[in-house]
């Protein structure tokens, strides 16, 4: 199994939304791509808690693929390109993890 984690700092305001919007919409839209793209094992979004002491992005993204090859569907699906085309508008800084357990 591979789990593909992914941390985003969004700027204050993109898209002409607030930052707090843009990621109740990039939640919703990530965690809807389950009803598209049926390789996702499970996937999860939090949107970090305001003023948090200590963190250092807004959005976590942990999903579970199982293989590599299962993952790269999910990355080159329609609907992911969407949504991720839509954070690349919205986003500062991206981090990610993938990992075989």
């Amino acid at each position: 199994m591979i789990k593909h984690i992914v941390f985003f700092c969004l700027a204050e305001n993109a898209e002409g939304k607030t930052k707090a919007e843009n990621a109740a919409l990039i939640k919703l839209e990530l965690e809807n791509l389950k009803n598209f793209i049926p390789e996702i094992l499970s996937i999860e979004v939090g949107i970090n808690i305001p003023n948090a002491p200590k963190t250092d992005f807004d959005i976590a993204l942990y999903s579970e693929f199982e293989s590599f090859d299962t993952l790269d569907i999910y990355q080159e699906h329609p609907e992911h390109k969407r949504v991720a085309s839509y954070i690349g508008k919205v986003r500062t800084a991206r981090a990610a993890v993938d990992y075989i357990v």
